[in-house]
């Protein structure tokens, strides 16, 4: 059963007229869970080479794109440029069974990250780039535009070399991330769509739509490549 902090900030989404009630709905989320707002600027001097700035998902966006997926105890979720920590905080409030690490390449970030979710049993915050990390272990996977579409190739030829089994990723940005993975063998749409406007308010709550898509990966019986596209 959800915490009684995620039922009050579903509540309070659903009233919000304006994008300063949802930004202080996610806000008191934050706080809630982290003892303090997670909606952080990165430090744009340790970005460049294809590394986007961490934008933190609002909670009703990770409720549909996280919520309808299944997670097992001895399930393990990455979040891909995790910022200050908002998927983790994500995970907590809804007390997710499985283990759920953020990866951060801002190093500023990356420590208020791990200042919080220090001493909570399955949370874990990780330094550094995703194409410097082992990802066979991980069985989920979130990204929200953490990096260009040349980085992404790279991240998924990275992630391909090494997953022994299907894996389910969700990909969200503003600039076209479906066709990183069209035509790659072994990965499967299961479904897509987009966000811009509040459901209840009607308010813009991005600059641009962000598209999403989720997909699962099946490598094949030798785990090198994935098998064919159905």
């Amino acid at each position: 059963m959800d915490d009684l902090s995620m039922c009050a900030y579903r509540a309070a989404s659903a009233r919000a007229a304006c994008e300063d009630d949802q930004n202080g709905a996610d806000r008191a989320l934050d706080v809630a869970v982290a003892g303090e707002p997670l909606a952080a600027l990165g430090d744009p001097t340790v970005l460049g080479g294809g590394a986007h700035e961490p934008t933190p998902t609002p909670y009703w966006i990770l409720d549909d794109l996280l919520g309808g997926l299944s997670f097992e105890r001895n399930d393990h979720l990455l979040d891909v440029g995790c910022g200050a920590g908002r998927v983790l905080a994500y995970a907590v409030a809804t007390q997710l069974p499985c283990r759920v690490t953020g990866v951060e390449l801002d190093g500023r970030l990356a420590a208020r990250a791990a200042s919080w979710t220090r001493g909570r049993d399955g949370l874990e915050v990780i330094a550094g780039s995703a194409l410097d990390i082992p990802l066979g272990a991980y069985t989920h996977f979130y990204l929200f535009n953490p990096f260009d579409q040349v980085l992404l190739v790279e991240f998924l030829d990275w992630l391909e070399a090494q997953v022994r089994r299907s894996i389910t990723l969700v990909h969200m940005s503003d600039n076209g991330e479906s066709f990183a993975y069209l035509g790659r063998a072994g990965w499967i749409r299961e479904r897509e769509g987009s966000f811009y406007a509040h459901p209840a308010g009607g308010f813009p709550v991005f600059g641009y739509p962000q598209h999403y898509s989720i997909w699962r990966y099946v490598p094949d019986t030798n785990g090198a490549k994935g098998a064919p596209v159905v």
